[in-house]
């Protein structure tokens, strides 16, 4: 019976790391389509209903160890859950821009909400010895909930652009699971006041390698979801359905990769870190030479590769450093980390883009930046290793 009952918790906890990425990333296909709908409005401000979410999920999540006293556990995201549906297919029945992005800030506020439930919980209720597996089968499920969206998404913007928000009625699934499974209790009290307790720059000390490792990761990413549509479908013969495929593609082999990180990881602890700056550095190269499909596959492939090795990693070493208090210390931290480098990416990429001139610029702009995550990678590498008794 623990048995079946461990299971279903962790179904439950996994089923929230299927949603979180689709926050931003499952528009991503669509914006070729919602672009031209909105023509009046240029590509920064179309570009803002993938990446606005993210600044309103790093508002929240640095409100999460208050919302953790207000609210137990279930109730937390019961409520989240229930406002990313509203919010996003709500957005179905817009056509302003404005109360679009409002509608995505909402959406923003809803995975600020769950977001660190998706991996705290499995460091609050898991050894540690369990937990590189686990934060490898929550990126993989993070990945497949891309994937699933992505293509839905894609197929539905066929139809519509409004009807891409749709998507987002997935997470009544979780919903069920949540209010049939997850426990409804309150996070350690002593463990939400030692969260409060701690400063930012406290932990920002302890724990800036992951930190700051995972505002790179997802600020390189994002330049593919904000970019690959728009560009492969105004300097291509790629048909908006073909364009969708290969990045379902990328979101598959993220998915594959996660399944293996536990075990991968143990065999290559000492050069798991140097995976994704690397394997961003060799996308982008190939991703700025042309655009031919050739080029845009294989680019798409390391990509993946990279998204499929960053964010489990990040998310082992900081929970493991952070042991049981990780829910409410460490993870809101990297959340709104990943989110910020969501967010900052169109912002940073895009007048750099314009600088350098060309089809390929933001992708050029990738090569740039995956050489700082690397950079930044071998600076932090003595703290990012395991704790001695994981080695």
């Amino acid at each position: 019976m623990q048995q079946k009952t461990n299971r279903s918790l962790t179904y439950t906890i996994l089923s929230i790391s299927l949603l979180t990425v689709m926050a931003g990333a499952a528009m991503a296909p669509a914006l070729g389509v919602i672009r031209e709908h909105f023509t009046a409005y240029s590509d920064l401000m179309v570009q803002f209903i993938v990446s606005l979410p993210a600044l309103f999920i790093i508002v929240t999540n640095l409100l999460f160890s208050w919302l953790c006293k207000l609210m137990k556990t279930k109730t937390l995201a019961i409520v989240g859950l229930s406002l990313y549906v509203l919010a996003g297919a709500g957005a179905y029945f817009i056509d302003n821009i404005w109360l679009l992005l409002f509608f995505r800030a909402l959406l923003g506020v809803s995975v600020g909400m769950v977001m660190p439930l998706s991996t705290g919980l499995l460091a609050y209720y898991f050894p540690p010895e369990q937990q590189a597996s686990l934060m490898g089968l929550s990126a993989a499920m993070n990945q497949m909930g891309g994937a699933v969206a992505t293509l839905l998404s894609g197929f539905l913007a066929g139809i519509s652009w409004n009807c891409a928000f749709l998507v987002y009625l997935l997470g009544l699934i979780s919903l069920g699971l949540v209010v049939a499974f997850l426990p409804n209790e309150r996070l350690a009290k002593d463990k939400v006041e030692n969260a409060e307790k701690q400063s930012i720059g406290k932990l920002m000390k302890k724990f800036h390698p992951s930190v700051v490792g995972m505002l790179l990761a997802m600020a390189l990413f994002f330049i593919y979801p904000t970019n690959f549509a728009i560009t492969s479908l105004s300097n291509t013969a790629l048909s908006s359905n073909t364009i969708t495929l290969i990045m379902v593609g990328l979101d598959l082999i993220a998915f594959v990769g996660g399944l293996f990180f536990g075990q991968l990881m143990r065999p290559l602890r000492k050069s798991m870190k140097y995976v994704a700056p690397v394997g961003f550095l060799l996308g982008y190269f190939f991703l700025s030479l042309d655009t031919t499909i050739g080029l845009l596959i294989l680019g798409s492939v390391f990509i993946g590769i990279a998204n499929a090795m960053s964010v489990p990693y990040l998310n082992t070493i900081a929970s493991i450093k952070g042991g049981k208090d990780a829910a409410t210390t460490v993870m809101p931290l990297i959340s709104a980390a990943l989110y910020l480098g969501q967010f900052l990416s169109p912002l940073v990429v895009n007048p750099c883009s314009r600088l350098l001139g060309g089809v390929t610029a933001p992708y050029q702009v990738g090569v740039i930046m995956a050489v700082l995550f690397l950079i930044q990678t071998i600076c932090t590498r003595k703290y990012q290793m395991l704790p001695p008794e994981e080695r």
